[in-house]
């Protein structure tokens, strides 16, 4: 695991690449969304510069515009004046393979205070050698504000729904 950068408020930075550590929600999703070398280039682009984010619904203020080691990131959700902010910060940026035969690219990111969640996710696309491409994330989290401990189950489906509008967010035409 990489050493914890300050800030970040949990000590597991960098598990979302292996094993998922216990005493947290695991949450595990993949799909195929397309096939080629542009859609594969398109999604990266769109993990990569928060495009994914802002597809499915959520306000991204980043302290750069392409994810990057170290860099910031807010994030919001809600309606009027129900919204809930969560803060990250960028731990990996995955840039590895050939475009011919199983590149990935993506990030992961964890939690800062005032998160409502305490964690880290990880989203990243790969393209197969049978030229598909499939976007993953993977994420382990527990609650880490009080409405997110009361809440309960209701922050799993949340965080469920969220990574599927991610996903959604990413499909080729």
């Amino acid at each position: 695991m990489t050493p914890r950068p300050s800030g970040l408020t949990y000590a597991e930075v960098g598990a979302t690449a292996g094993e998922l550590p216990a005493g947290y929600h695991h949450l595990r999703r993949s799909r195929v969304i397309g096939a080629s070398e542009g859609c594969f280039t398109t999604v990266a682009d769109r993990i990569l510069n928060w495009d994914m984010h802002r597809r499915a619904g959520i306000g991204v203020d980043a302290s750069t515009p392409a994810a990057e080691v170290g860099a910031t990131v807010s994030m919001r959700l809600g309606v009027g004046p129900v919204r809930i902010s969560a803060a990250c910060r960028v731990i990996e940026v995955i840039d590895s393979g050939s475009i011919d035969s199983g590149a990935e690219r993506g990030f992961a990111y964890g939690t800062l205070p005032g998160h409502p969640e305490i964690g880290e996710e990880r989203f990243w696309v790969q393209r197969l050698p049978d030229d598909s491409v499939v976007a993953h994330i993977v994420a382990f989290s527990r609650p880490g504000r009080w409405f997110t401990r009361l809440g309960g189950p209701i922050g799993r489906v949340a965080q469920s729904r969220i990574a599927e509008r991610y996903l959604d967010a990413l499909m080729c035409s």
